[in-house]
């Protein structure tokens, strides 16, 4: 059995893999993407809905379609979501304008989106208690390999000559996508191969009289092991007890039976999504999954200046902006009051919670802003190719892999909240060294990748104590929901970071570029007119160096806000404690 859940696992980790490459693999070809779609570079604001479409997707899916997968079985809802991301990816690789690109990596990112929290829910099927952190830290490593991983491969695929069949071009950005689909094809064939097949659940009727009858009951007995070949732990949690109300619901929550969540592979519960050990199982949280959707694309349209030569906002933004907040409260309030909720933590502790996963957000923020604003730098300042932009920024990325090994290891001696308030102050630090990056990058020498290893190596430290620290404020049956909680908020920080940051930034580049008139090889000499364009030019790399040495200098102020709250998350526990 310790095989076939190896095995089980390693699928659920390649197609997290996969999800998670595409997240990151287009900000290394962004500004390629742009000028296909006729996004010119002084416009680059255009291209922030290419990232931020993704997001979108990816974090308002995540959440619903893993209590989907509570409904109508893992399997298929894994191959419905690989069946899209092909589709998304078919999409991007065909787009020809920015609507269409937009729409492929939204489509996307709603399909990547849904296979962590499905993945990290078939781990609380299959694995026991005691097992299941080491599970969810394999997956989750497949997560963070993806941030690591994805710009690199991104430059190395985009190296693929242009190839040209019946119309449809296939190399240079476009093979990024194209390789997804038979990616997708081998992840969706080891996922069926693996997986046990979803069969019909239980009637009713058939639950155990006293079970069915009696719920909520305050002590009840403990549950009759099952024989089945599709169960191969045991069932329900430790002692056999039931979960508390609720718990099923919750993004990768340990279903009662096999690997689909009942007895024979379908969800728990009767057809109608009836209680099992007094909670209600089957029902998704759809209210709150819209209201999540919604105030998130509410704010993130709210950002989007596509002219941001007059204001930092669009003249619609402020009351888009908050109608968003209201909806995001709207979603609070439902979430408090709902039976169902999507990310059901019910009993941690509240404060120690929200700090956690408010540091989560913040490091999300600081993370993309630099992904993306390094290559964008690397490209327009120091003249770099996709594949050599991504390079500089493995400096960032390989420091940023290192400290979260080491901040694993730092945690368990010091404590999570140590770690991550002095990770997050070497990140701030990072950013206000990036922040003095003359405008001769090309000849600061060591002084750029030291820079970038300061602040990966911050940001990397956090990661292992907001991980850690959020399962010790959640009970061990919410250790699923509560580590997918982790990466909603790490990727809504990534969500609403690049959105506000970029917003920012490309307004400074308007303002500072406004008064500048492009040079024309009319009426002039060909000496005359070279001397103007290189003038202008020099004028526009130091707009670009304003504009990203202030970005970082903001992300500074992001990390410092973050190690303010990192010193609200638990302490570290008393020796002798649970």
């Amino acid at each position: 059995m310790r095989r076939a859940r190896r095995v089980v696992l390693g699928a659920g980790g390649a197609v997290v893999l996969l999800a998670a490459l595409d997240a990151y693999v287009v900000v290394t070809v962004l500004i390629d993407i742009a000028e296909d779609v006729g996004i010119p570079l002084n416009h680059l604001e255009r291209a922030t809905p290419i990232v931020t479409g993704f997001l979108l997707g990816y974090v308002a899916a995540m959440p619903l379609l893993g209590q989907l997968s509570d409904r109508y079985g893992r399997r298929p809802l894994i191959h419905a979501c690989l069946a899209a991301f092909a589709l998304g990816s078919v999409l991007t690789a065909l787009a020809s304008g920015e609507v269409m690109v937009v729409a492929g990596r939204t489509v996307q990112g709603v399909a990547g989106g849904a296979l962590l929290p499905i993945t990290m829910a078939l781990i609380g099927d299959l694995w026991e208690e005691r097992e299941r952190p080491v599970a969810l830290g394999a997956v989750g490593a497949a997560q963070e390999l993806g941030s690591a991983l994805g710009p690199l491969y991104g430059g190395l695929v985009a190296l693929i000559p242009s190839t040209v069949v019946a119309g449809v071009e296939l190399g240079e950005w476009h093979a990024i996508f194209w390789i997804n689909l038979p990616l997708a094809a081998l992840a969706a064939l080891a996922v069926h191969l693996t997986l046990p097949s979803r069969s019909r659940s239980a009637p009713q009727a058939a639950l155990p009289a006293d079970t069915a009858a009696a719920p909520h009951r305050a002590d009840p007995e403990p549950a009759p092991q099952r024989s089945s070949s599709h169960d191969p732990v045991p069932s329900d949690t430790a002692g056999g007890r039931p979960l508390s109300p609720g718990t099923e619901t919750a993004v990768a929550a340990t279903p009662t039976g096999g690997p689909d969540g009942g007895p024979d592979g379908g969800p728990v519960g009767g057809p109608e999504g009836g209680p099992v050990g007094g909670a209600v199982v089957g029902r998704v949280d759809v209210v709150g999954g819209v209201l999540l959707a919604l105030a998130l694309g509410l704010l993130v349209v709210g950002l989007y200046n596509p002219d941001p030569a007059a204001a930092v906002l669009p003249p619609w933004g402020p009351p888009v902006i908050a109608a968003g907040v209201l909806t995001a409260a709207g979603f609070v309030w439902w979430e408090i009051r709902s039976p169902v909720r999507l990310l059901d933590l019910t009993g941690a502790r509240k404060g120690p919670l929200l700090a956690t996963l408010a540091v989560s957000f913040l490091a999300g923020a600081a993370l993309l802003v630099t992904m993306v604003f390094v290559q964008f730098t690397a490209q327009t300042l120091l003249g770099a190719d996709a594949l050599g932009a991504a390079l500089v920024l493995a400096r960032f990325l390989a420091a940023l892999t290192v400290a979260a090994l080491l901040g694993g290891l730092l945690a368990r001696r010091l404590g999570d909240r140590p770690v991550a308030v002095g990770g997050l102050l070497l990140a701030a630090a990072g950013y206000w060294l990036m922040s003095r990056w003359p405008l001769d990058l090309a000849g600061a020498g060591l002084v750029v990748d030291l820079d970038l290893v300061v602040a990966g190596l911050g940001l990397g430290l956090v990661i292992a104590p907001v991980s850690s620290a959020v399962l010790r404020v959640s009970t061990a049956a919410q250790h699923g929901v509560a580590s997918a909680a982790v990466v909603v908020a790490r990727m809504m920080g990534m969500l609403i970071g690049i959105a506000a940051v970029s917003a920012w930034g490309f307004y400074r580049f308007q303002s500072l570029t406004a008064n500048l008139d492009t040079p024309l090889p009319f009426g002039v000499d060909a000496e005359t007119y070279q001397r103007r364009l290189a003038d202008y030019t020099a004028k526009v790399q130091a707009a670009l160096h304003t504009e990203y040495t202030e970005m970082f200098l903001v992300t500074a102020f992001i990390c410092l806000l973050g190690a303010a709250v990192a010193a609200l998350m638990p302490s570290r526990p008393r020796t002798g404690t649970a």
